[in-house]
Protein backbone atom coordinates (compact mmCIF):
# COMPACT_ATOMS: atom_id res chain seq x y z
CA UNK A 1 0.00 0.00 0.00
CA UNK A 2 1.25 3.74 -1.14
CA UNK A 3 2.15 5.91 1.95
CA UNK A 4 -0.33 7.74 3.27
CA UNK A 5 -1.05 11.42 1.74
CA UNK A 6 -0.35 13.40 4.55
CA UNK A 7 3.37 12.22 4.57
CA UNK A 8 4.33 13.65 0.87
CA UNK A 9 2.61 17.17 1.27
CA UNK A 10 4.78 18.89 -0.26
CA UNK A 11 3.81 17.71 -3.59
CA UNK A 12 0.53 17.64 -5.27
CA UNK A 13 -2.31 15.19 -4.64
CA UNK A 14 -4.06 13.48 -7.85
CA UNK A 15 -7.27 12.52 -7.24
CA UNK A 16 -9.05 10.49 -9.66
CA UNK A 17 -13.16 9.58 -8.37
CA UNK A 18 -15.03 6.76 -9.98
CA UNK A 19 -17.35 8.48 -12.68
CA UNK A 20 -20.84 8.95 -11.46
CA UNK A 21 -22.96 9.44 -14.98
CA UNK A 22 -24.84 6.95 -16.10
CA UNK A 23 -23.37 4.47 -18.26
CA UNK A 24 -20.01 6.21 -18.43
CA UNK A 25 -17.61 3.22 -18.07
CA UNK A 26 -14.11 5.71 -18.79
CA UNK A 27 -11.91 6.59 -16.00
CA UNK A 28 -9.32 9.13 -16.28
CA UNK A 29 -5.76 7.64 -15.31
CA UNK A 30 -5.13 3.82 -15.66
CA UNK A 31 -2.86 2.44 -13.24
CA UNK A 32 0.46 2.43 -15.72
CA UNK A 33 -0.18 6.28 -16.23
CA UNK A 34 -0.27 6.15 -11.82
CA UNK A 35 2.84 4.39 -11.80
CA UNK A 36 4.97 7.25 -13.50
CA UNK A 37 3.58 10.00 -11.05
CA UNK A 38 3.71 7.97 -8.10
CA UNK A 39 7.90 7.17 -8.82
CA UNK A 40 8.01 11.10 -9.37
CA UNK A 41 7.15 11.29 -5.82
CA UNK A 42 3.54 12.88 -6.81
CA UNK A 43 0.92 11.57 -4.82
CA UNK A 44 -2.08 9.94 -6.16
CA UNK A 45 -5.76 8.66 -4.77
CA UNK A 46 -8.29 6.60 -6.70
CA UNK A 47 -11.64 6.09 -5.31
CA UNK A 48 -12.58 2.31 -4.94
CA UNK A 49 -14.00 0.75 -8.07
CA UNK A 50 -12.75 3.75 -9.81
CA UNK A 51 -11.42 1.95 -12.79
CA UNK A 52 -13.49 -1.51 -12.31
CA UNK A 53 -16.03 -0.49 -15.60
CA UNK A 54 -12.64 -0.17 -17.67
CA UNK A 55 -11.64 -3.07 -16.12
CA UNK A 56 -8.63 -1.81 -14.38
CA UNK A 57 -8.43 -3.32 -10.54
CA UNK A 58 -7.95 -1.67 -7.19
CA UNK A 59 -5.27 -3.68 -6.97
CA UNK A 60 -3.97 -2.50 -9.87
CA UNK A 61 -3.56 1.07 -8.97
CA UNK A 62 -2.59 0.10 -5.35
CA UNK A 63 0.38 -1.69 -7.03
CA UNK A 64 1.17 1.43 -8.72
CA UNK A 65 1.65 3.47 -5.87
CA UNK A 66 -1.58 5.07 -5.70
CA UNK A 67 -3.86 5.19 -2.16
CA UNK A 68 -7.16 4.04 -2.70
CA UNK A 69 -10.34 5.65 -0.68
CA UNK A 70 -13.58 4.10 0.17
CA UNK A 71 -15.56 7.31 -1.42
CA UNK A 72 -16.05 10.30 -3.46
CA UNK A 73 -16.42 12.47 -0.29
CA UNK A 74 -12.36 11.38 0.90
CA UNK A 75 -10.67 11.62 -2.31
CA UNK A 76 -12.38 15.02 -2.59
CA UNK A 77 -10.85 15.71 0.63
CA UNK A 78 -7.61 14.63 0.30
CA UNK A 79 -6.70 16.06 -3.68
CA UNK A 80 -5.44 18.88 -4.85
CA UNK A 81 -6.79 18.86 -8.47
CA UNK A 82 -9.80 16.17 -9.39
CA UNK A 83 -9.33 14.29 -12.41
CA UNK A 84 -12.61 13.65 -14.31
CA UNK A 85 -13.58 12.05 -17.70
CA UNK A 86 -17.18 13.85 -17.59
CA UNK A 87 -18.44 16.76 -15.63
CA UNK A 88 -19.21 17.03 -12.27
CA UNK A 89 -22.83 15.82 -11.18
CA UNK A 90 -25.03 17.96 -8.81
CA UNK A 91 -23.90 16.24 -5.86
CA UNK A 92 -20.12 16.62 -6.74
CA UNK A 93 -20.10 20.37 -6.81
CA UNK A 94 -20.79 20.19 -3.52
CA UNK A 95 -17.76 17.89 -3.10
CA UNK A 96 -15.46 21.01 -4.33
CA UNK A 97 -13.72 23.86 -2.80
CA UNK A 98 -12.14 26.61 -3.46
CA UNK A 99 -8.67 26.89 -5.01
CA UNK A 100 -9.14 22.56 -5.98
CA UNK A 101 -8.29 22.25 -9.60
CA UNK A 102 -10.84 19.81 -11.84
CA UNK A 103 -9.70 18.74 -15.26
CA UNK A 104 -12.57 16.89 -17.42
CA UNK A 105 -14.80 17.57 -20.86
CA UNK A 106 -16.69 20.77 -19.24
CA UNK A 107 -18.09 21.65 -22.45
CA UNK A 108 -17.79 25.46 -21.40
CA UNK A 109 -19.32 27.04 -24.99
CA UNK A 110 -22.46 25.34 -24.32
CA UNK A 111 -22.83 24.22 -20.32
CA UNK A 112 -21.90 28.25 -19.83
CA UNK A 113 -24.25 27.54 -16.54
CA UNK A 114 -21.62 25.09 -15.45
CA UNK A 115 -18.60 27.07 -15.78
CA UNK A 116 -19.93 29.99 -14.06
CA UNK A 117 -20.92 27.57 -11.00
CA UNK A 118 -17.49 26.37 -10.85
CA UNK A 119 -16.18 30.06 -11.03
CA UNK A 120 -18.46 31.23 -8.22
CA UNK A 121 -17.33 28.02 -6.17
CA UNK A 122 -13.59 29.07 -6.67
CA UNK A 123 -12.82 26.27 -8.73
CA UNK A 124 -10.13 26.00 -11.38
CA UNK A 125 -11.75 24.30 -14.44
CA UNK A 126 -9.91 22.92 -16.94
CA UNK A 127 -11.89 21.90 -19.84
CA UNK A 128 -10.30 18.58 -21.87
CA UNK A 129 -12.86 20.05 -24.91
CA UNK A 130 -11.12 23.11 -25.06
CA UNK A 131 -7.71 22.09 -26.03
CA UNK A 132 -6.29 23.74 -29.29
CA UNK A 133 -5.96 22.28 -32.22
CA UNK A 134 -2.42 23.14 -32.59
CA UNK A 135 0.65 20.61 -33.53
CA UNK A 136 2.57 21.52 -30.38
CA UNK A 137 -0.86 20.36 -28.56
CA UNK A 138 -2.05 16.99 -30.21
CA UNK A 139 -0.58 14.86 -27.66
CA UNK A 140 -3.05 16.47 -25.28
CA UNK A 141 -6.01 16.57 -27.80
CA UNK A 142 -8.46 14.05 -25.98
CA UNK A 143 -11.17 14.96 -28.11
CA UNK A 144 -9.31 13.40 -31.57
CA UNK A 145 -8.85 10.44 -29.36
CA UNK A 146 -12.47 10.12 -28.44
CA UNK A 147 -12.95 11.12 -31.70
CA UNK A 148 -10.83 7.73 -32.64
CA UNK A 149 -12.53 5.53 -31.04
CA UNK A 150 -16.22 6.67 -31.74
CA UNK A 151 -15.52 7.07 -35.47
CA UNK A 152 -14.17 2.94 -35.63
CA UNK A 153 -17.22 1.84 -33.05
CA UNK A 154 -19.44 3.49 -35.91
CA UNK A 155 -18.49 1.41 -38.73
CA UNK A 156 -18.32 -1.66 -36.50
CA UNK A 157 -22.47 -0.71 -35.98
CA UNK A 158 -23.14 -0.01 -39.49
CA UNK A 159 -22.06 -3.28 -40.16
CA UNK A 160 -23.35 -5.04 -37.42
CA UNK A 161 -27.10 -3.35 -38.08
CA UNK A 162 -26.49 -3.62 -42.07
CA UNK A 163 -28.68 -6.50 -43.51
CA UNK A 164 -25.38 -6.71 -46.09
CA UNK A 165 -22.24 -7.39 -46.50
CA UNK A 166 -19.57 -4.83 -46.49
CA UNK A 167 -16.86 -6.20 -48.77
CA UNK A 168 -17.15 -7.56 -52.25
CA UNK A 169 -18.01 -11.64 -51.83
CA UNK A 170 -17.32 -14.26 -55.00
CA UNK A 171 -19.36 -17.31 -54.09
CA UNK A 172 -21.04 -20.44 -55.53
CA UNK A 173 -24.00 -18.36 -55.06
CA UNK A 174 -23.17 -15.43 -57.37
CA UNK A 175 -20.96 -12.55 -56.77
CA UNK A 176 -22.33 -9.76 -54.06
CA UNK A 177 -21.25 -6.36 -54.65
CA UNK A 178 -19.71 -4.20 -51.64
CA UNK A 179 -21.68 -1.94 -49.66
CA UNK A 180 -21.55 1.81 -50.67
CA UNK A 181 -20.50 3.67 -47.34
CA UNK A 182 -20.76 7.78 -47.22
CA UNK A 183 -18.67 9.55 -44.24
CA UNK A 184 -20.37 13.08 -43.72
CA UNK A 185 -17.30 14.87 -42.17
CA UNK A 186 -13.95 13.85 -42.37
CA UNK A 187 -12.20 15.20 -39.19
CA UNK A 188 -10.58 12.37 -36.55
CA UNK A 189 -13.92 10.61 -36.34
CA UNK A 190 -14.32 10.14 -39.56
CA UNK A 191 -10.94 9.94 -40.67
CA UNK A 192 -11.20 6.51 -38.57
CA UNK A 193 -14.67 5.61 -39.83
CA UNK A 194 -13.36 5.25 -43.27
CA UNK A 195 -10.32 3.97 -42.56
CA UNK A 196 -12.56 1.15 -40.29
CA UNK A 197 -15.34 0.99 -43.27
CA UNK A 198 -12.57 0.47 -45.97
CA UNK A 199 -11.35 -2.40 -43.79
CA UNK A 200 -14.22 -4.13 -43.66
CA UNK A 201 -14.43 -4.02 -47.58
CA UNK A 202 -16.75 -0.98 -48.05
CA UNK A 203 -16.85 1.59 -50.97
CA UNK A 204 -16.26 4.32 -49.52
CA UNK A 205 -16.95 8.41 -50.27
CA UNK A 206 -16.55 11.40 -47.74
CA UNK A 207 -17.46 14.75 -47.27
CA UNK A 208 -16.11 17.42 -45.68
CA UNK A 209 -16.52 21.23 -45.45
CA UNK A 210 -12.99 22.09 -45.39
CA UNK A 211 -11.64 21.22 -49.03
CA UNK A 212 -7.96 20.74 -47.24
CA UNK A 213 -9.18 17.75 -45.92
CA UNK A 214 -9.34 15.53 -49.62
CA UNK A 215 -6.17 14.67 -49.66
CA UNK A 216 -6.52 12.76 -46.04
CA UNK A 217 -9.56 11.06 -47.40
CA UNK A 218 -8.18 9.90 -50.80
CA UNK A 219 -4.83 8.61 -48.79
CA UNK A 220 -7.69 6.52 -46.79
CA UNK A 221 -8.98 5.19 -50.62
CA UNK A 222 -12.14 6.88 -50.73
CA UNK A 223 -13.97 9.40 -53.09
CA UNK A 224 -13.87 12.90 -51.71
CA UNK A 225 -17.51 14.59 -52.15
CA UNK A 226 -17.58 17.96 -53.40
CA UNK A 227 -20.32 20.36 -52.84
CA UNK A 228 -20.55 23.53 -55.21
CA UNK A 229 -19.30 26.50 -53.24
CA UNK A 230 -19.87 29.18 -56.50
CA UNK A 231 -20.43 32.44 -55.08
CA UNK A 232 -19.70 31.80 -51.32
CA UNK A 233 -17.31 32.88 -49.50
CA UNK A 234 -16.74 31.07 -46.10
CA UNK A 235 -14.45 30.18 -43.37
CA UNK A 236 -14.90 26.40 -42.60
CA UNK A 237 -12.92 26.72 -39.08
CA UNK A 238 -12.04 29.08 -36.00
CA UNK A 239 -8.60 29.84 -35.40
CA UNK A 240 -8.47 27.15 -32.75
CA UNK A 241 -9.21 24.74 -35.76
CA UNK A 242 -12.43 23.52 -35.25
CA UNK A 243 -15.70 23.92 -37.55
CA UNK A 244 -17.31 26.73 -37.85
CA UNK A 245 -21.27 27.23 -38.40
CA UNK A 246 -22.40 27.37 -41.88
CA UNK A 247 -23.98 29.54 -43.54
CA UNK A 248 -27.60 29.26 -44.72
CA UNK A 249 -26.60 29.17 -48.17
CA UNK A 250 -23.92 26.47 -47.37
CA UNK A 251 -26.02 24.79 -45.22
CA UNK A 252 -28.58 24.66 -48.19
CA UNK A 253 -25.98 22.92 -50.87
CA UNK A 254 -24.67 21.05 -47.95
CA UNK A 255 -28.07 19.08 -47.74
CA UNK A 256 -28.87 19.26 -51.81
CA UNK A 257 -25.70 17.25 -52.24
CA UNK A 258 -25.70 15.05 -49.61
CA UNK A 259 -29.06 13.85 -50.69
CA UNK A 260 -28.15 12.44 -53.71
CA UNK A 261 -25.47 10.29 -52.19
CA UNK A 262 -27.08 9.29 -49.21
CA UNK A 263 -29.91 8.19 -51.00
CA UNK A 264 -27.81 5.52 -52.54
CA UNK A 265 -25.85 4.53 -49.64
CA UNK A 266 -26.14 1.05 -47.66
CA UNK A 267 -24.79 2.92 -44.94
CA UNK A 268 -23.76 6.65 -44.07
CA UNK A 269 -22.04 7.90 -40.91
CA UNK A 270 -22.25 11.38 -39.95
CA UNK A 271 -19.79 13.12 -37.66
CA UNK A 272 -20.53 16.80 -38.21
CA UNK A 273 -20.52 19.32 -35.39
CA UNK A 274 -19.86 22.38 -34.53
CA UNK A 275 -18.38 23.13 -30.83
CA UNK A 276 -21.53 24.79 -28.39
CA UNK A 277 -23.89 24.72 -31.37
CA UNK A 278 -26.25 22.25 -32.57
CA UNK A 279 -25.45 19.99 -34.89
CA UNK A 280 -25.74 21.22 -38.94
CA UNK A 281 -29.24 19.15 -40.37
CA UNK A 282 -27.59 17.28 -43.29
CA UNK A 283 -30.17 14.53 -44.14
CA UNK A 284 -33.51 15.45 -44.29
CA UNK A 285 -36.79 13.09 -43.68
CA UNK A 286 -37.17 13.17 -47.22
CA UNK A 287 -33.82 11.90 -47.84
CA UNK A 288 -34.29 9.23 -45.51
CA UNK A 289 -37.71 8.15 -47.32
CA UNK A 290 -35.85 8.04 -50.52
CA UNK A 291 -33.15 5.65 -49.19
CA UNK A 292 -33.38 1.89 -49.87
CA UNK A 293 -34.87 -0.63 -47.01
CA UNK A 294 -32.11 -1.54 -44.72
CA UNK A 295 -29.57 1.09 -45.28
CA UNK A 296 -28.32 2.26 -42.07
CA UNK A 297 -27.14 6.00 -40.45
CA UNK A 298 -24.91 6.09 -37.71
CA UNK A 299 -25.18 9.57 -36.54
CA UNK A 300 -22.35 10.59 -34.50
CA UNK A 301 -23.98 13.91 -33.57
CA UNK A 302 -26.77 12.55 -31.65
CA UNK A 303 -25.98 14.50 -28.26
CA UNK A 304 -25.71 18.03 -29.78
CA UNK A 305 -29.55 16.68 -31.89
CA UNK A 306 -28.06 14.66 -35.10
CA UNK A 307 -26.93 15.56 -38.34
CA UNK A 308 -30.10 13.71 -39.50
CA UNK A 309 -33.42 14.82 -38.87
CA UNK A 310 -35.09 11.56 -37.82
CA UNK A 311 -32.09 11.02 -35.43
CA UNK A 312 -33.48 9.99 -31.59
CA UNK A 313 -30.22 11.12 -29.25
CA UNK A 314 -29.69 7.36 -27.42
CA UNK A 315 -31.92 5.43 -29.38
CA UNK A 316 -31.73 3.31 -32.10
CA UNK A 317 -34.81 3.90 -34.07
CA UNK A 318 -36.58 2.61 -37.40
CA UNK A 319 -37.98 5.47 -40.02
CA UNK A 320 -38.77 4.11 -43.32
CA UNK A 321 -37.19 1.10 -43.35
CA UNK A 322 -33.76 2.66 -42.52
CA UNK A 323 -31.88 2.22 -39.13
CA UNK A 324 -31.03 5.51 -37.50
CA UNK A 325 -28.32 4.95 -34.79
CA UNK A 326 -28.29 7.94 -32.41
CA UNK A 327 -25.89 6.24 -29.56
CA UNK A 328 -24.24 8.45 -27.62
CA UNK A 329 -20.94 8.28 -25.73
CA UNK A 330 -19.15 5.76 -28.36
CA UNK A 331 -15.98 5.72 -26.81
CA UNK A 332 -17.26 5.07 -23.30
CA UNK A 333 -18.21 1.53 -24.95
CA UNK A 334 -15.07 0.77 -25.22
CA UNK A 335 -13.37 2.15 -21.91
CA UNK A 336 -10.56 0.32 -21.77
CA UNK A 337 -8.46 1.78 -24.89
CA UNK A 338 -10.47 4.89 -24.30
CA UNK A 339 -9.46 5.37 -20.76
CA UNK A 340 -6.02 4.30 -22.06
CA UNK A 341 -6.19 6.98 -24.58
CA UNK A 342 -7.27 9.53 -22.34
CA UNK A 343 -4.92 8.87 -19.62
CA UNK A 344 -2.28 9.75 -21.81
CA UNK A 345 -3.45 13.17 -23.17
CA UNK A 346 -4.00 14.09 -19.32
CA UNK A 347 -0.38 13.52 -18.35
CA UNK A 348 0.45 15.08 -21.17
CA UNK A 349 -1.50 18.07 -20.78
CA UNK A 350 -0.43 18.14 -16.87
CA UNK A 351 2.60 18.63 -17.74
CA UNK A 352 1.97 21.95 -18.79
CA UNK A 353 0.50 22.36 -14.78
CA UNK A 354 2.87 20.48 -12.27
CA UNK A 355 6.23 21.71 -12.08
CA UNK A 356 9.62 19.79 -11.30
CA UNK A 357 9.25 19.73 -7.73
CA UNK A 358 5.80 18.39 -7.93
CA UNK A 359 3.79 21.30 -7.67
CA UNK A 360 0.33 22.74 -9.34
CA UNK A 361 0.76 26.14 -11.02
CA UNK A 362 -1.00 28.34 -14.04
CA UNK A 363 1.38 29.86 -16.59
CA UNK A 364 -0.80 31.89 -18.70
CA UNK A 365 1.72 32.71 -20.94
CA UNK A 366 1.38 29.46 -22.20
CA UNK A 367 -0.51 29.48 -24.99
CA UNK A 368 -2.46 26.23 -23.96
CA UNK A 369 -3.25 26.78 -20.43
CA UNK A 370 -4.58 30.02 -21.93
CA UNK A 371 -6.77 27.91 -24.30
CA UNK A 372 -8.53 25.42 -21.55
CA UNK A 373 -8.10 27.21 -18.38
CA UNK A 374 -12.21 28.05 -18.34
CA UNK A 375 -12.54 29.73 -14.82
CA UNK A 376 -9.85 30.71 -12.12
CA UNK A 377 -9.96 32.87 -8.92
CA UNK A 378 -13.75 33.22 -8.84
CA UNK A 379 -13.66 34.50 -12.50
CA UNK A 380 -14.27 33.18 -15.88
CA UNK A 381 -10.81 33.52 -17.90
CA UNK A 382 -11.71 31.51 -21.15
CA UNK A 383 -11.86 33.98 -23.80
CA UNK A 384 -14.57 31.88 -25.77
CA UNK A 385 -16.76 30.88 -22.67
CA UNK A 386 -16.88 34.64 -21.49
CA UNK A 387 -17.94 35.89 -24.81
CA UNK A 388 -20.19 32.87 -25.34
CA UNK A 389 -21.97 34.04 -21.31
CA UNK A 390 -22.36 37.70 -22.42
CA UNK A 391 -24.07 37.23 -26.02
CA UNK A 392 -26.11 34.72 -24.04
Amino acid sequence: MAEPVSSRASTVTLGVPKETLEDEKRVALIPDVVKRYTAAGVNVVVETGAGASAYYTDEAYAAAGATIVPDAAALYAAAEVILKVRAPQEHELGLLRSGQALFAFLAPLSQTELAADLAQRGVIAISMDAIPRTTRAQSMDALSSMGTVAGYKAALLAADFNPRFFPMLMTAAGTIPPAKVLIIGAGVAGLQAIATARRLGGVVESYDTRPVVKEQVESLGAKFVEVDMTGIQVETQDSGGYAREASPELLRRQQETMARHTIKSDAVISTAAVPGRPAPKLIMADTVRQMAPGSVIVDLAAETGGNCELTVPGEVVVRHGVTIIGMINLPSTMPYHSSQMYAKNLQNLLALFINKEGQFHLNFEDDIVQGVVISNGGEIVHAATKARMQSA
